[in-house]
């Protein structure tokens, strides 16, 4: 299975949907909590080039983008793929 990083912060509802994702999937993933970490922070934003919103989900070396695209993935049936490479 593929590892899986998200950086999430406190109080995210999107982070809660993603992780909720995740854990029904039984996917393990290395959570990043940025919330009063800006050092985290800005090395997300610059792993995802540019992307400063919460959560940032990375599949292996793969930046998948936040909770709507990670939803996306799963909706058109091609997480289960990017997990399994």
């Amino acid at each position: 299975m593929a590892k899986v990083t998200i950086y999430t912060r406190k109080m995210c509802g999107f982070c809660s949907a993603a992780k909720s994702l995740l854990n029904k999937k039984k996917v393990s993933y290395k959570e990043h909590d940025a919330t009063f970490d800006p050092a985290l922070k800005k090395e997300m934003i610059q792993k995802s080039n540019g992307a400063a919103t919460f959560p940032q989900i990375f599949i292996g070396e793969l930046h998948i983008g936040g909770c709507d695209d990670l939803m996306a993935l799963e909706r058109a049936g091609k997480l289960d793929q990017l997990l399994k490479a």
